[in-house]
C-alpha cells in the first residue's frame, strides 16, 4: 500500500460518498485509477464496508451503556451466537483483564438494558457503566501518509 492508497483511504473514511473524479483530483489520478484501486483495497480486506453514522437519539436509543461481562472460554461457543443476535449490541469485543468481554450497548429505556443484563448473567458477573457524555465520537481509523 502506497501513500496514494492512504490518501484514498483518508479520502472515503471522511466521506464515503466522494465521488470518484474528486478523488481521482485529489490524488492526481484518473477516475479508473482510482476505482481500480479502491476495488483492490476492498479485495484485500483493507476496506471492509461502506456505512451511514446514524445520531441514536433520533431513532429513540437514550441510553448507551458498556458492560463488562466474565465470560469462561468453554462458554464462547455459546455466548457468540446469542450476542451476535442482540440488535441493541453495537459492538462486542474480547479483551484482557478481570472480564473477558466488553460490551457496547443502545437502549431506548434502562428498563430494557436491565432485562438484557439479567440475560447476560447466565454467562458471568457483569459491571456496566451508562455513558452520562462522549466527549469523542468514533472517529476513522488514523493513515500515516509519510513513508518512512
Amino acid at each position: 500500500m502506497d501513500k496514494v492508497d492512504k490518501k484514498i483511504i483518508q479520502i472515503l473514511q471522511k466521506n464515503a460518498r466522494t465521488p470518484l473524479k474528486e478523488i481521482a483530483a485529489q490524488v492526481f489520478l484518473s477516475s479508473p485509477s482510482v476505482s481500480a484501486r479502491i476495488e483492490k483495497l476492498e479485495h484485500e480486506g483493507v476496506i471492509i464496508g461502506y456505512t451511514a453514522r446514524v445520531n441514536p437519539q433520533y431513532l429513540n436509543y437514550h441510553i448507551k451503556a458498556f458492560i463488562n461481562l466474565e465470560v469462561e472460554p468453554l462458554q464462547k461457543p455459546v455466548f457468540y451466537p446469542f450476542i451476535e443476535k442482540i440488535p441493541n449490541v453495537v459492538e462486542c469485543n474480547c479483551v484482557t483483564g478481570d472480564y473477558s468481554m466488553l460490551i457496547e450497548t443502545l437502549f431506548e429505556t434502562t428498563a430494557q438494558l436491565d432485562h438484557f443484563i439479567n440475560e447476560l448473567q447466565q454467562f458471568g458477573r457483569t459491571k456496566t457503566q451508562i455513558v452520562f457524555s462522549t466527549s469523542v465520537e468514533q472517529r476513522e481509523v488514523p493513515v500515516v501518509t509519510e513513508e518512512k
